[in-house]
């Protein structure tokens, strides 16, 4: 039987779930809240702002109304906000961590107290309320810190600080100037930097199961050679050379089970089982992979390679994870393209910093023809029935190669033909795994 499924948020992300969701035979009508120009084309836009909390009863009304039975919840906000825990308190099936659950990437607090209770390898970290204690700290370390605002900053409130001006610096932009907003830099964490490479790691989780998806590699300075601040993230590739079998097979026994397992059992008499993309962002290092954060989601733009290869139907595995079921999908069910997938992020001039939005894009039904090839929309929304930019991560061109340097090559040939004013992007997504090939 055909289901109709509603789908919060605006983004990259959200485009890519919905795309493949399209692709399943079971797939009914399909929603989007408030959705953008791409999610317009696979799917209906709801123009609510699904992410505001004060508009999920609007939502949740049309939502039945449309016999929706399956709400997938794409980013953090709502989520960290109880999005899931409303619209299952509605009677329908959610795909989407609780809110208490959620706070494991809501709060690097709480992040951090989960890995220490479950002896998850982490960087040492001390917690700070006062900028003061804070700075008094960082002057008696001697070595480089990473100081991290504790709230959500939409991928932005970490600074990676190469000596003590810096690490004091970002102390008084995160706690004092509250550039990240008052609340999320209310409280701060001060952890020692641990060097190596980063990877990225998404499992679905469903109780006790936990299906590990392929590994990736995000991009998340703003410039080539991993230059200027960092962003939401600029372009990925899937399946990263780097997470080796092996290696994967160690991240879900050192990571993904304990920290599974202690939010099932609970501390400080507390219980917040996880149900949805539990998201592990790693450095790898000589002592093992080490854990930099969790998110609670799919990443973006990780979603839009992992979801660019898989096979097996989206709607049977998220509708499995909200019934907490995962079993028929346990021993390697998962199907993947073998071809890698390359992502590349345009982005309005300016971003992360201050942009312009409104812009016209031009070029998107040449690049739509490329075979292999899919523009997944983020920051857009139609404009007298023309695409116009609408944020500062504007569009995730992904394509799918034979190799790695072909999947990039495809993208850059798509990415090449799509124009806006002040559009930016970097160009060497996957160089790094392709040099070390």
């Amino acid at each position: 039987m055909k289901i109709n499924i509603l789908v919060i948020g605006k983004g990259g992300r959200e485009h890519a779930i919905i795309w493949k969701l399209a692709q399943s035979p079971r797939a009914g009508k399909i929603f989007c809240a408030p959705g953008n120009a791409g999610t317009a084309l696979d799917a209906i836009n709801i123009p609510i702002d699904a992410t505001d909390p004060n508009l999920w009863d609007r939502v949740a009304r049309t939502a039945a109304k449309e016999g929706v039975s399956l709400v997938v919840i794409g980013p953090e906000d709502p989520l960290a906000n109880g999005c899931a825990d409303f619209f299952r308190g509605r009677g329908f099936k959610v795909f989407g961590p609780s809110k208490e659950a959620a706070r494991i990437e809501a709060s690097k607090v709480f992040a951090k107290e989960i890995m220490r209770h479950a002896d998850v390898p982490t960087a040492e970290f001390r917690v700070f309320d006062h900028p003061a204690a804070a700075r008094t700290y960082i002057e008696t370390r001697d070595y480089p810190v990473v100081v991290k605002a504790d709230g959500l900053a939409a991928g932005k409130g970490v600074v990676v600080c190469k000596d003590m001006n810096e690490a004091l610096k970002a102390v008084d932009r995160i706690m004092v100037k509250e550039e990240f907003g008052p609340k999320a830099g209310r409280r701060i964490v001060v952890e020692k930097r641990i060097d190596g490479e980063e990877l990225s790691m998404l499992a679905l989780v469903a109780g006790r199961t936990i299906l590990p998806l392929p590994p990736t590699q995000d991009h998340k300075p703003a410039f080539d050679g991993d230059k200027g601040p960092n962003t939401g993230g600029m372009g990925t590739y899937c399946p990263a050379p780097i997470g080796t079998p092996e290696l994967v097979a160690e991240a879900e026994a050192s990571v993904f089970v304990p920290t599974v397992h202690a939010m099932k059992r609970g501390f400080k008499n507390e219980r917040f089982p996880f149900n949805g993309v539990l998201f592990a962002g790693l450095m790898l290092t000589n002592q093992g992979p080490r854990v930099l954060e969790y998110n609670c989601r799919f990443g973006d733009p990780e979603a839009q390679v992992i979801l660019m290869r898989l096979k097996t139907d989206l709607l049977d595995l998220l509708e499995a994870v909200a019934d907490e079921n995962l079993t028929d999908f346990e021993d390697g069910k998962l199907e993947f393209d073998p071809r890698p997938a390359v992502c590349v992020v345009m982005c309005s001039g300016g971003y992360p910093g201050k942009y312009d939005t409104g812009k016209l894009i031009l070029g998107l039904d040449e690049a739509a023809e490329l075979k292999d090839v899919k523009v997944f929309h983020a920051g857009t929304t139609l404009k007298n029935e023309r695409v116009v930019t609408d944020g500062g991560r504007v569009l995730a061109v992904t394509a799918l190669g034979d190799d790695l340097a072909a999947a990039k090559a495809r993208a850059y040939e798509a990415v090449k033909l799509i124009t806006f004013p002040g559009a930016h992007y970097r160009t060497d997504i996957a160089d790094k795994a392709l040099r070390k090939k």
